[in-house]
């Protein structure tokens, strides 16, 4: 079995937020010596809508190249970073739908010993960034997952102040992902990969 950590970022954006924080996920993940893939939620709000939202159209378009998750890109993995902008203090249900057809590996125990994190964003301060991610981590409660939040393990998680994960606000549409985002993203990223290493190499053991 190779030592190797395969890493798998799944996230669902509306208008690019949420992904350009999962590039940064994945890319320090790839650096701390990662085998990753990054995986985009299928897409469920009809074409109407999309269209009626300059951005969203805008970044469905720049998107469209990424790969869509399935639940093979879960099992294949043995650390998961999910992403979603928050829908009233929630997942969106996009992410959600896509949780939902992981029950059959679930039924086999095949998401079980496996490193999980997460990470949000809103379009206002707080706007249901901490409950979004509890509310993400029940699912992985019921895979018998491993949660590795990011904690306050980092300098620069007194900057950003969420332990639960990295999350960004947005300010509908008007801040850019910052330093300050990128480098709690990273330090997510990275203790993920060491986390999940450590654990893979005791199971192997």
């Amino acid at each position: 079995m190779s030592s190797t950590v395969k890493v798998s970022v799944i996230y669902y954006s509306s208008t690019g937020f949420s992904a350009e924080i999962a590039k940064e996920i994945a890319e320090a993940a790839e650096k701390a010596g990662a085998e990753v893939r990054l995986r985009k939620a299928a897409e469920l709000a009809p074409e109407a809508a999309i269209a009626s939202n300059e951005a969203w159209a805008a970044h469905a378009a720049a998107s469209a190249g990424v790969p869509v998750a399935t639940p093979q890109d879960v099992e294949w993995a043995d650390a998961v970073i999910f992403g979603t902008p928050t829908r009233f203090g929630n997942v969106s249900s996009q992410l959600k739908q896509f949780l939902d057809t992981l029950g059959g590996l679930w039924a086999q125990g095949r998401l079980a010993d496996k490193v999980y994190s997460g990470f949000v964003t809103t379009a206002t301060t707080h706007g249901g960034q901490e409950s979004t991610l509890l509310a993400l981590y029940n699912s992985i409660h019921h895979f018998g997952g491993l949660v590795v939040a990011p904690g306050y393990t980092d300098p620069v998680k007194y900057i950003d102040g969420n332990p639960y994960g990295t999350s960004h606000v947005d300010g509908q549409g008007n801040n850019p992902v910052g330093p300050q985002t990128r480098d709690a993203a990273r330090h997510q990223a990275e203790r993920v990969v060491r986390i999940a290493g450590a654990l893979k190499a005791g199971l192997a053991a």
